[in-house]
């Protein structure tokens, strides 16, 4: 899934790579020639211990949210930050990008992201 935008986020991409005997999600974000990969497997592996969120009870999913909400309102690395507030969108907790970011190229590159995040549910069903 492919988004532009005419934000300084160029490209958003989410797309499945099932190379090196494993699957995991990737969303690539490109940014005036900057191209930043958020690996979002390895992400909710550090936050909630595994990739499998289904396997997880409530508990250990809020506890996981939690983390990642509070890595967010500390990041300051403009890129880490996108991709901590990518996996809260992932999972349908993220703020409005608009009380999330406060430059209009972010939140034009979360608004994309979310748009993406959608189409592939769609294109899933």
């Amino acid at each position: 899934m492919r988004t532009a935008s005419r934000s300084g986020w160029t490209v958003a991409q989410l797309f499945r790579d099932e190379g090196a005997g494993r699957s995991t999600w990737l969303a690539t974000m490109v940014r005036l020639g900057q191209r930043s990969v958020m690996d979002l497997d390895a992400m909710l592996t550090h936050y909630f211990g595994t990739t499998d969120l289904d396997t997880l009870d409530t508990i250990a999913i809020d506890d996981g949210l939690e983390r990642v909400r509070i890595a967010f309102g500390t990041e300051r690395e403009t890129g880490r930050r996108f991709a901590l507030w990518a996996v809260l969108a992932t999972l349908g907790d993220a703020p409005d990008p608009r009380d999330a970011f406060k430059s209009a190229a972010e939140q034009q590159a979360a608004q994309a992201y979310v748009r993406a995040l959608r189409t592939a549910d769609t294109l899933d069903d």
